[in-house]
């Protein structure tokens, strides 16, 4: 199994990287850790709080197979946060995939890890003109962008960036990833059964409910 950790910061937005944690927690089964600067709640982009797992300073990059950083639309707050910051450089030289969809790949940008290497992005494209630290030769503008230990997405691709950690990891995810249209399946198809060992396991969970 590989270690996860979600970076999540002020405006942060869960509907693109929902499709990536749900199936690494619900499809297989590992435990993801939420990383902050802070312990308090954040809101998300759309409106629901969260409050991280751990915090920057308790959790260390090279101890995870993968830092995901979802994107905001207000990446100022997470830019200028010095703890955030210096969390995300100490995995400069680290083997650690670092997979960033919409404009969190400027936050990978200004901590050095995008130096020498291909990327797309969400972010508004005056930015490259603003913030120095964007190497704007390496700027691809495809939905996908994978080089070495980098992913990179445009929010809008949110199922293929998904498909493309998970396939880094070697994960089983077959060939039509979430793609499944309702009226490709008949309604036998559309029975869902519990095998009799969930299903006793399910009587005996509700017992502690009545």
């Amino acid at each position: 199994m590989s270690k996860f950790g979600v970076l999540i910061y002020p405006d942060f937005s869960l509907q693109e990287i929902t499709c990536l944690t749900s199936a690494l927690s619900v499809w297989f089964g590992e435990k993801i850790d939420f990383i902050a600067s802070e312990n308090r709640e954040y809101k998300s982009e759309e409106g629901l709080c969260v409050r991280p797992s751990k915090t920057t300073e308790n959790a260390n990059v090279l101890d995870y197979d993968c830092i995901i950083l979802p994107g905001t639309v207000n990446p100022l707050p997470a830019l200028y946060d010095e703890k955030l910051m210096d969390f995300l450089k100490t995995g400069t030289d680290a083997d650690t995939v670092f997979a960033a969809v919409s404009s969190a790949p400027l936050l990978l940008a200004k901590a050095g890890i995008l130096k020498g290497k291909k990327f797309t992005a969400g972010f508004f494209m005056q930015m490259t003109e603003v913030f120095p630290f964007i190497e704007k030769e390496n700027f691809v503008h495809k939905g996908i962008v994978c080089d070495k230990n980098v992913i990179t997405g445009i929010g809008m691709f949110f199922r293929e960036f998904a498909k493309a950690v998970l396939r880094r990891f070697d994960y089983d995810i077959g060939e039509n990833f979430m793609l499944d249209k309702p009226e490709h399946y008949s309604e036998k198809e559309l029975e869902f059964y519990w095998t009799e060992e969930e299903y006793r396991e399910f009587l005996e969970e509700l017992k502690e409910f009545r």
